[in-house]
């Protein structure tokens, strides 16, 4: 099975500011060059950014 990755610009939701992204993957993190929000890849097709989940504390239990 390939992986699927995909090359473009989308917007940022933060800032909306045009990022660049080259041969990312669904899910992946990368971050706005304009504001630097962590942004997640949501969509491939067309490409969509989201902002990241924030991490929560992992306390082990």
């Amino acid at each position: 099975m390939a992986i699927q990755t995909a090359t473009g610009t989308a917007q940022c939701p933060e800032c909306l500011a045009d990022v660049t992204l080259t041969k990312v993957m669904q899910n992946e993190i990368t971050q706005c060059p304009g504001c630097g929000a962590e942004l997640e890849i949501v969509s491939l097709e067309p490409l969509t950014l989201a902002l990241a989940p924030q991490e929560e504390e992992d306390w082990g239990e």
